[in-house]
């Protein structure tokens, strides 16, 4: 062998031991700078046949550019919404959203829901999450049941439900500013959804994205 080549590959080999290194128990590499938690450069979830994957930009330096920069919106509409939006609801931030992702979404027995408008929802959502606008929810919409029995919730032969069976849900929306989950969130209860079985992430996409989480773009 040549001494080129036996430099080759002794500098392929000291970058393959580099990268080894790195390679933590879950088969990806830890060495980062911008983790989640101790421990947590990021997190994968398989969601189907689809895993998506939860991290934090890398890049110290980063800041937003887009509207959620924006401090200052008009109220109303756009006003501070209440910590819980009813009685019951659980509240979560960015962890508690992404262990409801680990043990209720990838499982089957939950949905992050989107509850924004399509419009906002193909700018960018949480990796994991399904649109079902708020309007959609409301009482007098013709396909609020056709969701309901989606979601896992039984119509009894009386016309009355049963959510025994149901899926947890969480919702979130623009941000603590944003009606649009709040409003989602009581239209359910009012259908009858158990407020225990019902979460709202209140930081939204504002908080979601300045914390310098991934953002996904729906395919269609």
């Amino acid at each position: 062998m040549s001494a080129t080549k036996r430099m080759f590959m002794r500098s392929a080999i000291a970058a393959s031991l580099m990268v080894l290194s790195m390679i933590g128990h879950e088969g990806a590499a830890i060495a980062r700078e911008v983790n989640i938690a101790p421990g947590m450069p990021y997190v994968d979830v398989t969601i189907g046949n689809r895993t998506i994957r939860i991290e934090r930009n890398q890049d110290t330096r980063h800041r937003l550019t887009n509207t959620y920069t924006k401090t200052s919106r008009p109220c109303p509409p756009f006003c501070i919404q209440p910590m819980s939006p009813a009685p019951g609801v659980h509240v979560a931030g960015e962890l508690e959203l992404i262990q409801f992702l680990k043990d209720k979404v990838a499982k089957g027995e939950g949905v992050l829901v989107d509850a924004r408008i399509p419009a906002w929802f193909k700018k960018g959502t949480i990796p994991g999450s399904v649109n079902i606008p708020f309007t959609l929810l409301a009482p007098d919409n013709p396909y609020r049941d056709r969701i309901l029995l989606v979601l896992g919730a039984k119509k009894l032969e009386d016309g009355t439900w049963d959510f025994g069976g149901a899926r947890e849900l969480m919702l979130f929306c623009n941000g603590p500013w944003c009606g649009q989950s709040p409003r989602a969130i009581r239209n359910l209860i009012t259908a009858g959804y158990p407020p225990e079985k019902l979460h709202y992430y209140r930081g939204g996409m504002q908080a979601w994205q300045f914390l310098g989480f991934n953002v996904q773009k729906p395919k269609r």
